[in-house]
């Protein structure tokens, strides 16, 4: 359901019918009123919140694991048990939103986030805590595809969706860094616990605002649900997140690891099949054979999954190979993050001159080239190169997640748009969950830390350049701007 974006009240407007059976006013300009910022503050901030759980946390696992009696090779869990639910069943809640009501499970998401960030910080033993963690990321599975949806649903297609998303982004991007600069600081002054104490306070904030701004939205008939699709896709991506996470800490030897893989595997094949022959699948064949949905949700993939193993590889070689402390590491990406949004601030404005599909593959080709650059750094010196790099790299990285999840939702009818986002969403979880595993392995295991960490940026830097030649091929050379 759109809601009231335009400032004027004298230019005629028409309007639309929506899946609740409003009539939506078509906006006269790209301007927002006062509501609709109430509106994008209130999903912007649920979103930032989520994405400060996925980084608050990491710098504070040694004194976690202290505390509770964790141990180093059991710490894995703080992140595993939160990326399980919340990457493997975002696909399904988005789905149920869309039948059911997206504002009504947004609010069930933030209530469940709130409440197990609360059991987190609260928690007496590991069981608690990983259980706490573990509700966040189901939490997290509501929070993130219906919020994503009410946004593409509310703000109507054109400038003032691009400005949303645009803003959506940054906040993304943000929430990822100043999460590792504020965990830091937060452990060193007032504990662990009030890392998680921190999103309990935000959970309950953006669930006091959120019942009396954000408009109900929902198809407009109720298909059966697509349980053989459902239980498959979980599972598989389950499946799948689990054996990459733990492969991440103890590599791929292990007969869980190559299982769970394989079962994962197996499970998402089962599900592509079982959507050939649903009237009502949970992802329709035909949206995935759309080239922007295709090529955009590949082209998210890649972005998130090797940016993050880039700041994961960072760390380790400014930390370890340089000697720099956690604040002063906490600084380069401090300025990472404010480079972030500067380009947040800029990239409707690009997308709006240049088109969403050349802006894609021109902020791939940025970042592949400036991850490139990374291998300029030394084993004695290179933190002003690092600090530079990653921080343009970042601006690349944030025009490439606004403009793929533009590529990706426009042209979708509102009855999809929870298809849509839940797809988007389900590439950033799955692309920040698979990159360090796949590459971040080699840096940690080479005799010399220094060469492994140039190795994997090299690989990198030519993954994301090849992703940025395919995508340009397979969005094909239109010149319009889409």
């Amino acid at each position: 359901m759109a809601i009231d974006t335009h400032t004027t009240t004298t230019t005629t407007t028409t309007t639309t019918t929506t899946g609740s059976g409003a009539a939506a006013p078509a906006p006269a300009n790209d301007r927002l009123t006062g509501r609709a910022k109430l509106v994008l503050f209130v999903l912007c901030a649920a979103q930032f919140m989520v994405a400060l759980d996925f980084s608050v946390l990491n710098v504070a696992l040694p004194a976690l694991g202290k505390d509770l009696g964790l141990s180093r090779s059991a710490l894995q869990w703080a992140v595993t048990a939160f990326a399980l639910p919340s990457g493997g069943f975002l696909l399904l809640f988005g789905r149920i939103a869309d039948l059911y009501g997206r504002k009504k499970l947004f609010l069930i998401g933030l209530t469940l986030f709130g409440a197990a960030s609360l059991l987190a910080t609260l928690a007496w033993d590991p069981a608690s805590f990983l259980a706490g963690r573990a509700l966040q990321g189901l939490g997290a599975a509501v929070i993130v595809p219906t919020g994503m949806s009410l946004l593409t649903t509310t703000f109507p297609e054109g400038p003032l969706r691009d400005k949303a998303i645009g803003i959506s982004g940054t906040l993304l991007s943000l929430g990822f860094t100043i999460g590792m600069v504020l965990g830091g600081v937060m452990t060193d002054t007032l504990g662990w616990r009030s890392t998680m104490a921190l999103l309990a306070v935000t959970a309950v904030i953006v669930l006091a605002l959120a019942p009396g701004l954000l408009p109900e939205s929902r198809t407009p008939d109720r298909p059966r649900l697509d349980v053989p699709g459902a239980v498959t896709v979980t599972g598989g991506l389950l499946a799948l997140i689990y054996s990459l996470s733990t492969a991440a800490q103890r590599g791929f030897g292990g007969v869980d690891v190559w299982g769970t893989l394989l079962a994962g595997l197996a499970l998402l094949v089962a599900f592509a099949v079982a959507e050939s022959k649903t009237p009502a699948p949970l992802v329709s064949l035909l949206m995935l054979k759309r080239r922007t949905i295709a090529w955009g949700n590949f082209a998210g993939l890649v972005t998130f999954a090797m940016m993050s193993t880039v700041i994961f590889v960072l760390t380790l070689y400014l930390q370890e190979t340089l000697g720099l402390s956690s604040f002063r590491t906490g600084l380069v990406f401090g300025v990472q993050g404010v480079a972030s949004a500067l380009a947040g601030s800029y990239a409707p404005k690009v997308i709006g001159r240049f088109g969403a599909r050349r802006t894609l593959v021109g902020s791939l080709l940025g970042q592949g080239l400036l991850t490139a650059a990374l291998l300029a750094v030394g084993a004695e010196s290179g933190a002003l190169v690092a600090t530079v790099a990653v921080s343009v790299a970042s601006m690349f990285h944030l025009g490439a997640i606004i403009s793929y999840g533009l590529t990706v939702t426009s042209g979708v009818p509102d009855e999809e748009q929870g298809l849509a986002t839940g797809l988007v969403t389900t590439t950033q979880q799955v692309g920040l969950t698979i990159g360090i595993p796949l590459l971040g392995v080699l840096a940690t295991t080479q005799a010399s830390l220094f060469d492994g960490v140039r190795t994997v940026l090299a690989i990198d830097a030519a993954i994301v350049l090849a992703a940025a030649a395919l995508v340009g091929l397979g969005l094909g050379g239109r010149t319009k701007k889409a």
